[in-house]
């Protein structure tokens, strides 16, 4: 786990959270509001993500399971109740923000789940390589996502009794669950933390449950709690590094002589060939040996031993080919002959193997992202296993298709549909053969999160302040390097001797001579508000960015 530093990705849940944190403290306007459902998207996005890399994870885990039952069942048991105690907590919250919205809208959770959430395919970590169907909320589609009455009586209730405190429970006993196998001296770097000090505007302490959702709007909630999922993803994924760095491949011993196919690959299409390598571990690779194989065959036997086809082995490992000329699943058995060193006589070993050959099947794989972005250009690459890259022609239901020289392909789609299909054919010996096609979701690209000298929200010294002179835009966590937004306009504003004093609107990002002056004659613990900050990405579309609310120090 490379000692525990931050991730890309747990900075960037913690740079949510204070925008989260900022944005609760002010009055919930519509821009206000429409921030949450982008911060809330953001993080579904990356939790979806996310999920694909633990359940890989998983699934490395269990091979070497598979390879070493002995050395490795005591710290895969522990990671597959790593992996039931974390399904469960996530399974509990996604369900608290199912009942979150049927008591906002004061309707079953029947009526709930019909209404506002839509079946997603996620990666199963119970079952490596499948997927499993998730309820996901389209939160912007809940007319009560301002209003927080409700919600705040089902979470806090009326002695404390609600479920935020119920849930404080189940991640403070997950939490110390996850360092019982990382360890205690990580404390500080695993979230899910609901025992420190809150206060509310007045100074009044508060506990962690009434600071986070008392007489807050459903969509805030929501907020929060993808942000407790995305602590959940991460604690769990550090558990199972950790037990997996406690396996050393190196220490795997082979203590008897056994035949091993290693094929090139188990599927493939008709008209290739099947290729693998069949070795004997431990042993001299100067040694020559011989192998018979006789295809159908579940074993060789003296009986059927004539029937079967030699190879010769090349410094050590014999190269199997077979024509694949029908579809469907494969059988072969064989024999490897060589000299045994230590008796002198001709030792057999046998082996088998399976492969697969199936029509050919089509990859549409986007190289940055899982959805394709308005107003990018969108790299992906168009694949076939066996098909040369040329030969490819592939078309799209909605958006523009543009073949670069690295032969992978930029995709644009409008900003006026959700989703669309690639499809493709390739011309195989003369023939169009039709490869599949893929769906894709169609998103607007996340709005940036505005700050100077790296600060959204807190303390700054003046000078450090003035040394920063500009407004900086910056997508947090996103992979295309080439996009960026612009700062058009803002306003700064500042109480002096109880009045409300403003700059007007300045134009685009850097401190002019009014700003600059603003900042000059500021003194010690005065608030200055950067408001109203408007953006414009390369799309044209201008988007109101995060406010800004420093104090000189």
């Amino acid at each position: 786990m490379a000692g525990y530093k931050e991730t890309p990705r747990q900075k960037m849940i913690g740079m949510m959270y204070l925008v989260l944190t900022a944005l609760l403290a002010l009055n919930v306007s519509k821009d206000i509001l429409d921030a949450f459902l982008v911060v809330n998207d953001s993080m579904e996005s990356t939790n979806e993500s996310f999920a694909t890399k633990i359940a890989s994870q998983y699934a490395r885990f269990e091979s070497q399971y598979n390879l070493n039952t002995a050395k490795v069942e005591d710290y895969w048991t522990t990671a597959k109740d790593v992996r039931q105690k974390s399904y469960d907590l996530i399974e509990y919250i996604d369900n608290l923000k199912v009942e979150l919205v049927a008591k906002s809208e004061r309707m079953s959770t029947e009526e709930a789940l019909s209404t506002f959430f839509t079946k997603q395919e996620y990666p199963d970590q119970f079952n490596p390589g499948e997927v499993r169907e998730q309820y996901v909320l389209n939160l912007e589609l809940v007319p009560t996502k301002d209003k927080y009455d409700e919600t705040t009586n089902y979470l806090i209730g009326q002695n404390k009794n609600g479920k935020a405190y119920e849930l404080a429970i189940k991640m403070t006993e997950y939490r110390e669950y996850i360092l019982g196998i990382i360890g205690e001296q990580f404390a500080d770097k695993i979230g899910l933390v609901t025992s420190g000090k809150y206060h509310d505007a007045t100074g009044t302490p508060q506990d962690w449950e009434y600071y986070n959702f008392y007489r807050t709007i459903l969509a805030a909630d929501i907020t929060i709690l993808n942000k407790i999922i995305a602590e959940v993803q991460t604690a769990e994924f550090d558990a199972i590094n950790r037990l997996y760095a406690n396996i050393s491949e190196k220490d795997f011993k082979f203590d008897n002589v056994a035949a091993k196919v290693i094929p090139k690959s188990t599927y493939i299409l008709a008209g290739q060939n099947y290729e693998a390598e069949v070795l004997v571990a431990a042993y001299d690779s100067k040694t020559q040996s011989e192998v018979k194989v006789l295809r159908g065959a579940d074993k060789i036997s003296d009986a059927n031993i004539g029937k079967a086809q030699v190879f010769e082995s090349e410094n050590g490992t014999v190269k199997l080919q077979f024509p694949a000329t029908s579809t469907g699943p494969q059988r072969y058995a064989g024999i490897i002959e060589m000299l045994d060193p230590r008796t002198q006589e001709i030792a057999r070993y046998s082996f088998e193997g399976e492969y697969i050959v199936a029509p050919p099947a089509l990859t549409v794989a986007p190289l940055k992202m899982n959805v394709l972005y308005q107003g990018l250009k969108n790299p992906v690459a168009i694949t076939a296993p066996g098909i040369p890259t040329d030969k490819i022609i592939p078309t799209i239901t909605k958006g523009k298709l543009t073949k670069k020289d690295d032969g992978t392909w930029d995709v644009e789609v409008p900003s006026t549909e959700k989703t669309t299909t690639i499809s493709a054919a390739a011309n195989i010996d003369g023939k169009m053969l039709t490869l599949g096609s893929f769906d894709f979701r169609i998103k607007r690209v996340p709005l940036p999160v505005a700050s100077i000298a790296g600060i959204t929200d807190g303390v700054i010294d003046k000078a450090k302040l003035l040394g920063a002179a500009a407004i900086i835009p910056e997508l947090v966590d996103f992979d295309f390097a080439d996009y960026y937004y612009e700062i058009v306009s803002y306003e700064l504003s500042t109480f002096r001797s109880g009045d409300l004093q403003t700059t007007g609107t300045i134009r685009g990002n850097r401190f002019n001579d009014v700003a600059t002056n603003f900042i000059n004659s500021a003194a010690r613990g005065q608030k200055l508000f950067f408001e109203r900050i408007q953006a414009k990405g390369p799309d044209g579309v201008m988007r109101t960015l995060n406010p800004i609310n420093l104090e000189i120090k």
